[in-house]
């Protein structure tokens, strides 16, 4: 039942709703209009032939579902008193992430096997595969670095071996898929000749259909954001909406994988918070504090904030983790401390939101764009440096970066007395190959001069990629930057452009049907 709140909605008509199930789920095969497109990328971007490439693939499930299988059996007796809660959790967290690994590469088998065919794609094998391969390589290392920090010697050599046999044969599969996949143009972008006028109008408006109403006063059909998301379809075959009416939810709320094509809609980021307090623990890893996390493909929010409270003493403590693919966040606020956000995986983009913290406080391997943001570094701990990104690409290979344009990088009002004494930077490499460009954005005076700090002494410096274009304002002179090797001021803007909404994330494909305002380059 669709619910007629005059304030948000008009009724989808059905087409609609049939236009957005193809392009969240791939089952389009038209090449899409927009001009400059090379059209479809299909198995001419695999370096091998198809049949090598999904053997190669059907290998790693077979190997990762042996991996599972023996971990499964320690997760049981840690379930029975046989091992330390904190273990137990890592051994949950491993078996949810290798599963959410297993289905990147299934997902690449079937993509591989029927580039025009039914499966969810943006008609982009490359950037397809590319995503889901690097995502499933983050899944891994996750879930790793996890049982590493449970501080437990964790000496199983037969899953050692194998979970290094995967992470082999999927970073080789990476290296295999062509990442050039034309230049599509900056300029604007037209919707599909198929699509009627009055459907296209309706795509530029905000107004959306509602299906189920959260109020914790009981007004509406539920009292908690997670009940409504139980009661959401899986796998939907369309849009499926729930608007949050305004008030503070005290709860964590996980969207499974599932979960396709949920919309979550607030009364504004003011007015319609979830809240949550977890953070790292002997007890917790980081992926597990998260206020909100969403793992279901095509996930849009709009007019809502995700905070955690917990407080810059506690560490690690997520607000919003998204692992969610062609994900959108639409005029959201995200205030948290240390790892705010933690973009993980996938495709991903903010327009008009408001993220805060002090420590890593934008984090993750996710390939995301930032428009029109406001980024705000808070006052931490003292003698506390901030670090407002800590991108973590491992491997040369993953296409993940962020990329921050049009945004307004600046101190929250708890720091604003403080930017003399506390040095606030863009950025540290969390990983190898970590990759993060600030392009066209408003830099306070809250930037300390250098711009960017290490994480330990030299490591990463002459792999990593940091780049800044065009960015203006007091703290973005150039002269005092550092002056490390994979440091790049960019004054070309065909070397920008492959930091654009076009091109790195390949949103020319699919942002236009989601509502929201972007800018596809400069």
């Amino acid at each position: 039942m669709h619910h007629c709140l005059t304030k948000h909605l008009t009724p989808m008509p059905t087409f609609l709703s049939f236009f957005l199930v193809l392009v969240f789920l791939g089952q389009c095969t038209t090449t899409i209009d927009v001009a400059g497109a090379y059209g479809d990328v299909g198995v001419e971007c695999l370096m091998v032939s198809p049949s090598e490439f999904v053997d190669s693939l059907k290998t790693s499930v077979d190997v990762l579902e042996d991996v599972t299988s023996t971990l499964s059996n320690f997760t049981y007796y840690s379930k029975n008193g046989l091992g330390e809660f904190q273990f137990s959790n890592a051994l949950s967290d491993c078996m949810e992430l290798l599963d959410l690994c297993s289905d990147q590469l299934r997902f690449s088998i079937s993509a591989s096997e029927s580039p025009q065919g039914m499966h969810n794609s943006t008609r982009n094998l490359s950037s397809d595969l590319r995503t889901w391969l690097s995502a499933a390589l983050t899944y891994i290392d996750t879930c790793m670095n996890g049982l590493e920090e449970t501080n437990i010697n964790f000496n199983n050599l037969l899953i050692s071996t194998k979970i290094d046999q995967v992470n082999s044969l999927v970073k080789n599969l990476l290296s295999k898929v062509d990442p050039i996949s034309g230049q599509v143009s900056t300029q604007h972008v037209e919707f599909p000749s198929w699509v009627e006028p009055h459907d296209q109008n309706l795509l530029q408006t905000s107004e959306v259909a509602v299906d189920i109403v959260v109020a914790a006063d009981g007004s509406g059909n539920y009292k908690t954001v997670m009940e409504a998301v139980n009661a959401a379809p899986e796998y939907s075959m369309r849009r499926f909406v729930v608007f949050i009416k305004k008030g503070v939810y005290i709860e964590n709320v996980v969207i499974d994988k599932k979960k396709w094509n949920l919309m979550i809609i607030g009364e504004g980021m003011d007015e319609t918070i979830i809240s949550g307090s977890l953070y790292k623990t002997m007890n917790f890893t980081t992926y597990k504090t998260a206020t909100f996390a969403t793992n279901g493909r095509g996930f849009i929010a709009r007019d809502i904030s995700f905070k955690n409270t917990a407080g810059p003493e506690k560490n690690q403590a997520v607000a919003l983790r998204s692992d969610s693919d062609l994900s959108v966040f639409y005029r959201c606020g995200i205030f948290g401390y240390q790892d705010t956000l933690y973009a993980h995986t996938m495709r991903q983009f903010y327009r008009e939101c408001k993220i805060t913290g002090t420590v890593d406080f934008i984090c993750g391997n996710a390939t995301a764009v930032f428009q029109n943001c406001q980024i705000l570094a808070k006052k931490g701990l003292q003698d506390q440096k901030n670090t407002i990104t800590a991108q973590s690409a491992r491997y040369p290979n993953q296409p993940s970066c962020f990329s921050i344009q049009f945004s307004n990088i600046s101190a929250d009002f708890d720091l604003l007395p403080f930017t003399k004494s506390i040095k606030t930077y863009l950025g540290r490499p969390w990983k190898d190959y970590s990759k993060t460009v600030f392009m066209q954005c408003y830099i306070s005076d809250v930037l300390s001069p250098e711009g960017w700090l290490e994480w330990n002494g030299s490591i990463y410096l002459d792999t990593l990629y940091y780049a800044e274009y065009k960015n203006y304002g007091p703290g973005a002179a150039l002269d005092k930057r550092v002056k490390w090797p994979g440091y790049h001021v960019l004054n070309d803007s065909n070397q920008a452009s492959n930091f654009t909404v076009a091109q790195l994330i390949h949103g020319d494909l699919w942002l236009p049907l989601t509502g929201v305002n972007f800018t596809l380059g400069f």
